[in-house]
């Protein structure tokens, strides 16, 4: 009989978001009348930028005539939607980073978990609490962990804690690691990271030979001019950091998928023979070996998102999601419940109320509201007694759902 990777069985019972769809469906088979508000899971609900539409279709015009049409395309993505991303997302704002650095993708999930392949299995590896879920379960897929406490954390890796009294931005370890993952606009908290806090991880990382994986998917909600939108805005990135970027929240990718990893070609890690090998040839490689590209559609889609009419339409994109967030910060706030987030981020992060656990708190808004969320504490054992909330939804939904949710508290 074929044997398994026992790492799976590591992994906790169920991944944080089918196991809030198994509680809202349970819910929803006994109460089939009820009418439920999903601000839960981080996904858009208006449609796709016309630009971006537009463009589909004259791919799909394209597809149609064999003069026009693609097949296999570059698995690193197209050039010309790559000098696009080089131009507008990084050297628009002193960005030291060439269209040949930027590997197009179908997600900054996959992204964040495909990146280990080209990592050892003996380096440190440190994430903060409360953690995006996928940073610590594919470590523990790929065998980087040992087995799960009664707390949620894994033996092997190294938790930074984010809360109220450090204002979210993790620590700068003691002890020296080799991976650092960070996320800023983060997810869940809705926390930003100053200019100043990043170069610290930077000096702190090229001090030690670490690399950050930094995850800037939010990148476009942040609203305040002083926040970084790039880890490689930071003097020394170059030589430390690989960024993950996704059209996914800011033009409404979900359903269609795309995204980008930059990877500088001024980034080394080490061989076990002691030594420097280029992490960019490594990445391609992979690239080219277990990925065949994005289509060539939704590539032309993501590249109208460059165009004035889709600068335009994915900024009002953007503001339409931040107006959710506003209007969740301060109903909440009036209702005196202690809230985080949602000023440079799509997510408001709310302290439970009257002493409630995270599931508690879960709970009681679908039972008594009919509004889902996401418990803090599958985000961590430091998320635990927090609560997030998605700014991911409908004008009207989330009125009604502020509604519901204020007057009962």
């Amino acid at each position: 009989m074929a044997t398994i990777n026992d790492n799976y069985l590591k992994l906790k019972a169920g991944y944080l978001f089918p196991e809030i769809a198994r509680r809202v469906n349970a819910f929803v088979e006994a109460n089939s009348d009820a009418p439920i508000i999903k601000l839960g899971i981080g996904d858009v609900t208006e449609p796709l930028p016309e630009a971006c539409r537009d463009a589909m279709i004259q791919a799909v015009q394209d597809m149609g005539d064999r003069g026009s049409f693609k097949g296999y395309g570059p698995e690193q993505g197209y050039d010309w939607l790559r000098g696009k991303i080089a131009q507008q997302d990084f050297q628009s704002r002193g960005c030291d980073i060439d269209a040949s650095e930027i590997f197009i993708s179908d997600g900054s999930k996959c992204d964040c978990g495909n990146i280990l392949d080209i990592f050892g299995d003996n380096n440190s590896i440190a994430v903060t609490d409360p953690v995006y879920p996928v940073y610590v379960d594919t470590n523990v897929m790929a065998g980087h962990t040992g087995t799960v406490k009664e707390n949620g954390e894994y033996d092997g890796l190294v938790y930074l804690p984010i809360n109220a009294e450090n204002n979210f931005t993790a620590r700068i370890p003691n002890e020296k690691v080799d991976l650092i993952y960070l996320c800023f606009p983060n997810n869940p908290t809705g926390a930003v990271a100053t200019k100043e806090h990043l170069q610290a991880w930077v000096n702190y990382a090229r001090a030690h030979g670490s690399i950050i994986l930094f995850d800037a998917a939010y990148e476009a909600f942040i609203t305040d001019p002083t926040i970084p939108h790039s880890i490689y805005e930071i003097e020394g990135a170059r030589e430390c950091a690989i960024e993950f970027r996704s059209f996914s929240k800011n033009a409404g990718f979900t359903g269609t998928r795309c995204a980008l990893t930059v990877v500088p070609k001024s980034l080394k890690g080490k061989a076990a023979g002691g030594s420097d090998v280029e992490l960019h040839s490594l990445w391609n490689r992979r690239q080219s070996t277990k990925f065949n590209g994005v289509s060539y559609i939704v590539q032309r889609g993501a590249e109208a998102v460059y165009s004035a009419e889709g600068q335009a339409q994915t900024k009002a994109l953007v503001a339409f999601y931040m107006e959710n967030a506003r209007i969740i910060r301060e109903q909440l706030t009036a209702a005196g419940i202690s809230v985080y987030g949602g000023i440079n981020a799509p997510y408001v992060w709310v302290k439970t109320p009257d002493g409630l656990s995270s599931w508690d708190f879960f709970d009681k808004l679908l039972h008594t509201c009919n509004v889902v969320g996401t418990p803090g504490s599958g985000f961590g054992a430091a998320g635990e007694g927090y609560f997030r909330i998605s700014a991911f939804n409908s004008r009207e939904n989330v009125v009604e759902a502020m509604k519901r949710i204020t007057g009962k508290f």
